[in-house]
């Protein structure tokens, strides 16, 4: 089932994670209903974990399948420490790297874009790009992503070379804003604030229960 985020769902996990510049969020930054004002809650520290959980899977356009087995890889893996294998695991994502680099306003747009095939990749060592349609695709330090080039006469990168100008990607990140491409250069650091509005160890706390 996919996860559909809307204004109502920000308001309830008190973060805006749909990704939208108008989010109601931002306006009524309480749960909805007629005592959301007056709300109030402690939490236990169940609770709270699974909130934490909640609001990484809906911003990242996560199944709970999916989650689960970014955590499961990430307590396998002696590379790093959990909190941030499971942050690189969530930040390489195809679809993410392509909202990340300003190719689209939010993931889900960018979840939009790779599954209609305007998104190239040319892994590391290698000389061609190809068409990816897999928006989970995972990218290394040292892959290239740009827009198919046929594509960028289209519709939803119709506004793309002005609003691209202004945009700042993650010093993880290169951008070319001429070719409309981009390249991993090293692996996201939770240092960037990128993990800013949730808690990845209790995450993990979570599912480890």
């Amino acid at each position: 089932m996919r996860t559909t985020v809307t204004c109502k769902v920000c308001r309830r996990l008190r973060m805006s994670v749909c990704g939208r510049e108008k989010c109601a969020f931002k306006r009524k930054p309480y749960p909805p209903g007629v005592h959301g004002k007056s709300f109030r809650r402690a939490g236990s520290e169940f609770g709270t974990q699974l909130m934490e959980k909640q609001k990484v899977k809906f911003l990242y356009g996560l199944r709970e399948r999916q989650f689960r087995n970014y955590i499961a890889d990430a307590l396998k893996q002696k590379a790093m420490t959990t909190s941030e294998a499971v942050l690189n695991a969530l930040e390489t994502r195809l679809d993410n790297v392509v909202y990340r680099l300003g190719f689209a306003p939010t993931r889900a747009a960018a979840r939009q874009l790779t599954n209609h095939g305007h998104i190239f990749v040319k892994r590391k060592g290698l000389a061609n790009f190809t068409r990816v349609t897999i928006p989970s695709y995972k990218l290394r330090i040292g892959d290239e992503v740009r827009i198919r080039p046929e594509s960028l006469k289209k519709g939803p990168f119709g506004n793309l070379e002005i609003l691209i100008k202004k945009h700042m990607p993650p010093v993880w990140l290169e951008l070319d804003r001429e070719g409309y491409s981009g390249k991993v250069l090293a692996h996201p650091t939770s240092g960037e604030d990128i993990s800013k509005g949730y808690n990845i160890s209790a995450i993990v706390e979570y599912y480890s229960r």
